[in-house]
C-alpha cells in the first residue's frame, strides 16, 4: 500500500503514529517467522533513530526495518487478537504507542485475496513551509515469492541488488542469514560484482516456509557504504502432500434411539501443505457404511470440521451393535480432479440404553421349604431382558408386593444369571402356615428411557409349600426355677419337669426323659412322667452351687422319624439353713512373750449366710483354767475379735488356745476352734528375735516334707554322679589293659628292627622263635659280639624234629633250614644271615609257615592240603607238590 498521508493544520507537524488503533485481516493459521505487517513511522525530524517494540514479544516481533513477524506458529481465534506496537527515540527516550487488532480472514477467502497489510511509519521529514514529501530511500527490495519444488535450471536468478553509489565506487555485494552463510548454507548465492541473487536448488515449503536474508554493500576496502537491507523470500506452496489422518481407526459411541443430529465423534486429518491455500484445505465425506440397516445413510459428516452426526432415526443396539464408516479426506477443498485423498475407518458402537424392561418367563413360580429352616433358597425367578448383559439397564431388582406380611422371605439377585432367589430368612411353622402365595415384581436398576411404551416392571406370583418335619420337643417353662431349702434328704421328690411335642399332625406315642447334666449327681428323673427326685442331700455350700443356684439339664426325646430331642434346664435356688458352725481364722498366730504388744486379730468364718452367720460371739472356755488365766479375748466387731495376754510375761513356746464361737442363727450353732499361738521374744518393734525357739517350734508339716524331699533328691543325684565316675574309671582302666603303652601306635613313631647283611649282623638267639613252652631257661644265651667276617663260634641250638603237619611253634626250624640252604648255595650273596623277628605268641589259628620250603630242599613235603584252601592256593600246590615237572 502507499504510505498514509496526513495533513497538518496551520502547517504544524505531529510526530508519532498516524492512527491510535489499527485493524488488520490476516490468515487464520500463522507460522513462525511469517511477516504480517509493514510498519513505518511519521517523524517531523528525519534524523530520529527509532527502536520498535511489541507488548507480546513471545508472539510478535518488530524488525528494525518496520516489518512485524510472528514469533511462533498458532491459530488465530475468532475474536480479534490485540497487541501494542511501540516506537522509542533512542536519544530523547520519547515513546509512542499504537494498538493493533488482528482479525482472521473468512474461511472462504481465496489465496488471491490475501495480502500484507501495511502500517505506515513514513520515514519522511515534514516542513512547515512546504507540502508533505517523501524522501527517497537508497534500496527498495520487494519480497520475493519462489515456488517450491522448482525444476530449475539452477542456479536460478531471483533479483539484482544494487546501490546508487555503484556509479562512483567499486562495490562488493554479499548476503547473510539462514540459507546463505548460516544453516542450511549454500541455498542462496549472490554475485559480488553484479549483485545478482540466485537460488541453487529446489525449495521445500514444508521444511522452511520463508527465508530472511540481509544484503550488504561494501567498497573494495571492506568499508560499508550502505546500511544492510532485509530480503524476504517466501516459498510458494505446491500441492505435494497427501492428507494424513491422525489415526487410521477412529472409535466413537452413540446411544441407541438417538435423534437425528446427535453428535457422535470427530475425525481429523492434517495436510503438510499450506493450510491457508487450497493445497492444505481439506474436505471430508463418508464413502461407505456397514451395515446399511436400517438405512444406508445413518450418519453424515461435516466436510470442513470432520464432525460425524446422525441423520436418521432407528439406532437399535439389539439389532445393530456397531457401524463401520469409511471416511475420505481430500485437499484442494475437496476437488476430486486435482485434490489428493486419503481414507480412514470410523467404528461407531451403539451403546445400550434401558429400552427393554425385564420380563418374567412364567406367570407363576413354585417352591417348597421344610419348616424351621432358614437361609434356604425355595424358588428361582427367571427373567429375560434384551438390553446389554451386566449393565444397569440389564440388572434386575426384585421386590415383594404382597403375601409376606411378617417378612419371612427375601429375594436376592444372582449377578451372573440375573435370576431372583427367593430365600427364607425367618423360621416357618407348619402348624401355623402351610402355604404362602407371594406377589413379586422385577425392574431394572435404572429407569426406562423416555418414550418407551413398555411398562417399567413385570409381575408374577410365587407359590411356596411348607413341608412338615419332626420337630424337637421343648420344655415348658425353660428354664424352670425351683426354690428349695438345703438339706433335703435323698429320695425326696423335688418337682416335675415335662416337655411338649409341637408336632400335632404326626403319629408319635410318647416322650422319654433322661438326665443330661448333673454336676453334683444329686438328681434323677423318671423317664416316663418327668418326676425329679433327689439322690443325695442338697448342700448350698457345695462347690457346684453358684450364688445359691444349682443348674441341671435334662433331655426329652420323641420316637419320630428321625427321632428328635430337646433340652431343658432346671434351676434350683437353695435356701440356707444353719447347718455350719463358725470357725476361727487364721489357725496360727504369733505374739510376744511380754504384755505389750501382744494383741492377735482373729476372724470368724461361717459358710452360711445371713441370718445364719454373724454377728458372732467370742469367748474362752472354762477348762483348762490356764486359758482364761493367761489369755483374754475381746470382740471388736460382728466378725472380728482380738486375743491378747492377760499376764505380764509368758514363756516363749507354742500354745493351743481354744476359742468358742457362736453364730446368730436360730437355733444357734457354735464350735470350739483351736488357735495355735507362737509366743516368742520380741525387739522394740514387736518382731520376733528368738529364732531358735521359733525354729524349734517347728515348721508346718508341708514345709518339712518339702525340705526332706529336696534333701533326698540331692543325695540321689550325688550318688548317681559317684557311681558314674567309678564306672568311667573302670572302663578307662580296662582299655589301658587291652592296649600296651608301647604298642599304642597313636601319635607315635614306629620302630622296626633292621635286616642286616653278612658279618655285620649281631648274634641273635633263635631259640626265642620257638614256642614258649619248649624253651628252657638255660637255653637262653647272652648275645655276644663277633667279627663281621666270621660265623658264630658257639654251637647252634638243636630243635626237635618238626612234624609233617604245620605247627605254629616251628617257625625257628623253618628259618634255620632256610639259613642252611642259603649258606650252601654258591649263588647266594656273601654275609647273608638270619633275619630277626619279634615273637608274636602262641595259639594262632593260622598254620605254620615252616612247611613252605625252597625247591632245593627236595620233595619230601606234602603240599596237597593247599588244594583245600581254594583256587588261589591251588596254583601254589602245583608249583611245590607237582614233582619234577
Amino acid at each position: 500500500q502507499a504510505p498514509i498521508k496526513a495533513t497538518c493544520e496551520d502547517m504544524s507537524c505531529k510526530t508519532g503514529f498516524p492512527e491510535d488503533v489499527h485493524s488488520a485481516v490476516v490468515s487464520r493459521s500463522v507460522h513462525g517467522g511469517q511477516p504480517l505487517l509493514n510498519v513505518r513511522f511519521r517523524s517531523c525530524d528525519g534524523n530520529k533513530k527509532i527502536h520498535f517494540g511489541s507488548s507480546e514479544p513471545e508472539d510478535f516481533r518488530v524488525g528494525e526495518d518496520g516489518v512485524v513477524y510472528a514469533e511462533r506458529s498458532f491459530q488465530l481465534s475468532a475474536e480479534p487478537t490485540e497487541f501494542v506496537v511501540s516506537a522509542q527515540d533512542k536519544e530523547t527516550q520519547e515513546e509512542w504507542q499504537m494498538r493493533v487488532k488482528l482479525t482472521p480472514e473468512p474461511a472462504f477467502a481465496g489465496a488471491s485475496e490475501k495480502k500484507i497489510e501495511d502500517i505506515v511509519f513514513p520515514w519522511q521529514q515534514y516542513k512547515h513551509s512546504s507540502p508533505l514529501k517523501r524522501q527517497k530511500r537508497d534500496w527498495v527490495i520487494p519480497p520475493i515469492n519462489l515456488p517450491e519444488n522448482s525444476r530449475g535450471p539452477f542456479p536460478q536468478e531471483l533479483v539484482r541488488i544494487r546501490s546508487d553509489r555503484d556509479k562512483s565506487l567499486s562495490l562488493r555485494y554479499s548476503v547473510t542469514g539462514p540459507g546463505a552463510d548460516q544453516p542450511p548454507t549454500g541455498i542462496f548465492i549472490i554475485n559480488p560484482i553484479s549483485g545478482q541473487l540466485s537460488v541453487t536448488k529446489p525449495l521445500d515449503r514444508e521444511q522452511i516456509a520463508s527465508f530472511h536474508l540481509r544484503a550488504h554493500a561494501v567498497d573494495v576496502n571492506g568499508n560499508q557504504v550502505e546500511n544492510p537491507i532485509d530480503i524476504v523470500i517466501n516459498v510458494i506452496d505446491m500441492n505435494d502432500n497427501r492428507p494424513e489422518f491422525l489415526h487410521q481407526v477412529w472409535n466413537g459411541t452413540v446411544p441407541e434411539g438417538s435423534k437425528p443430529g446427535t453428535y457422535v465423534m470427530t475425525v481429523t486429518a492434517i495436510d503438510a501443505d499450506d493450510p491457508n491455500a487450497q493445497n492444505g484445505m481439506l474436505r471430508y465425506r463418508i464413502l461407505s457404511q456397514a451395515p446399511s440397516s436400517p438405512s444406508p445413510n445413518m450418519f453424515t459428516i461435516n466436510n470442513e470440521t470432520g464432525d460425524i452426526i446422525t441423520v436418521a432415526a432407528g439406532l437399535d443396539r439389539e439389532k445393530v451393535q456397531q457401524y463401520t464408516l469409511i471416511i475420505q479426506a481430500t485437499d484442494m477443498e475437496g476437488n476430486p480432479t486435482y485434490g489428493l485423498s486419503n481414507t480412514a475407518t470410523a467404528v461407531i458402537t451403539v451403546t445400550d440404553v434401558n429400552d427393554n424392561p425385564p420380563e418374567f418367563t412364567a406367570m407363576t413360580f413354585y417352591g417348597e421349604v421344610p419348616e424351621n429352616r432358614v437361609d434356604v433358597i425355595v424358588a428361582n425367578l427367571t427373567v429375560t431382558d434384551k438390553d446389554q448383559p451386566h449393565t444397569p439397564a440389564w440388572n434386575a431388582m426384585y421386590r415383594m408386593t404382597g403375601g409376606d406380611p411378617t417378612g419371612r422371605f427375601t429375594i436376592l439377585t444372582d449377578p451372573n444369571s440375573n435370576d431372583g432367589l427367593v430365600t427364607v430368612v425367618k423360621p416357618i411353622d407348619f402348624e401355623t402356615n402351610r402355604m404362602f402365595v407371594l406377589t413379586v415384581a422385577a425392574e431394572n436398576q435404572v429407569p426406562l428411557a423416555k418414550g418407551i411404551q413398555h411398562p417399567p416392571q413385570s409381575t408374577a406370583t410365587v407359590s411356596i409349600t411348607v413341608i412338615d418335619v419332626n420337630e424337637s420337643p421343648y420344655f415348658v417353662p425353660n428354664p424352670k426355677l425351683v426354690r428349695q431349702e438345703e438339706g433335703l434328704l435323698a429320695g425326696s421328690m423335688l418337682t416335675t419337669f415335662t416337655a411338649q411335642d409341637p408336632d400335632r399332625y404326626m403319629q408319635q406315642t410318647s416322650l422319654r426323659y433322661s438326665k443330661l447334666s448333673d454336676p453334683a449327681n444329686w438328681l434323677k428323673i423318671d423317664p416316663v412322667n418327668g418326676q425329679i427326685t433327689t439322690t443325695a442331700v442338697l448342700d448350698r455350700e457345695s462347690i457346684y452351687v453358684q450364688n445359691n443356684m444349682y443348674n441341671a439339664t435334662f433331655l426329652a426325646s420323641d420316637n419320630g422319624i428321625p427321632p428328635m430331642s430337646g433340652t431343658g434346664t432346671l434351676q434350683i435356688y437353695l435356701l440356707d439353713i444353719n447347718d455350719n458352725a463358725p470357725q476361727v481364722n487364721p489357725k496360727e498366730a504369733t505374739t510376744c512373750e511380754t504384755l505389750q504388744p501382744n494383741a492377735i486379730n482373729i476372724t470368724a468364718v461361717d459358710p452360711d449366710i445371713d441370718p445364719n452367720a454373724g454377728p458372732f460371739a467370742f469367748e474362752l472356755p472354762d477348762t483348762p483354767a490356764s486359758i482364761k488365766r493367761n489369755w483374754t479375748i475381746v470382740r471388736i466387731s460382728g466378725d472380728h475379735a482380738q486375743l491378747s495376754l492377760r499376764i505380764r510375761f509368758l514363756e516363749a513356746g507354742i500354745y493351743d488356745v481354744p476359742i468358742v464361737i457362736t453364730d446368730s442363727g436360730n437355733p444357734h450353732a457354735s464350735s470350739t476352734s483351736v488357735l495355735k499361738v507362737k509366743v516368742c521374744q520380741c525387739d522394740i518393734n514387736g518382731d520376733c528375735t528368738d529364732v531358735d525357739r521359733i525354729v524349734g517350734a517347728g515348721l508346718g508339716t508341708g514345709a518339712i516334707i518339702a525340705i526332706l524331699l529336696c534333701i533326698i533328691i540331692l543325695l540321689i543325684l550325688v550318688l548317681m554322679f559317684v557311681v558314674w565316675m567309678k564306672r568311667r574309671d573302670k572302663e578307662r582302666q580296662a582299655k589301658q589293659l587291652l592296649i600296651d603303652p608301647e604298642d599304642d601306635v597313636r601319635d607315635n613313631i614306629l620302630k622296626y628292627d633292621e635286616e642286616g647283611g653278612g658279618e655285620e649282623d649281631q648274634d641273635y638267639d633263635l631259640s626265642q622263635l620257638q614256642q614258649p613252652d619248649t624253651v628252657e631257661p638255660d637255653a637262653i644265651k647272652p648275645v655276644g659280639i663277633r667279627r663281621l667276617d666270621e660265623r658264630p663260634i658257639h654251637a647252634e641250638p638243636q630243635y626237635p624234629v618238626r612234624s609233617a603237619a604245620p605247627h605254629p611253634g616251628d617257625i625257628g626250624d623253618f628259618i634255620n633250614e632256610g639259613l642252611k640252604a642259603a649258606d650252601n648255595d654258591p649263588t647266594a650273596p656273601p654275609y647273608d644271615s638270619l633275619l630277626v623277628f619279634d615273637y608274636e605268641g602262641s595259639g594262632s589259628t593260622a598254620g605254620s609257615l615252616s612247611s613252605l620250603n625252597s625247591s632245593s630242599s627236595g620233595g619230601e613235603q606234602d603240599y596237597d592240603y593247599l588244594n583245600d584252601w581254594g583256587p588261589r592256593f591251588k596254583k601254589l600246590a602245583d608249583m611245590y607238590g607237582g614233582g619234577d615237572d
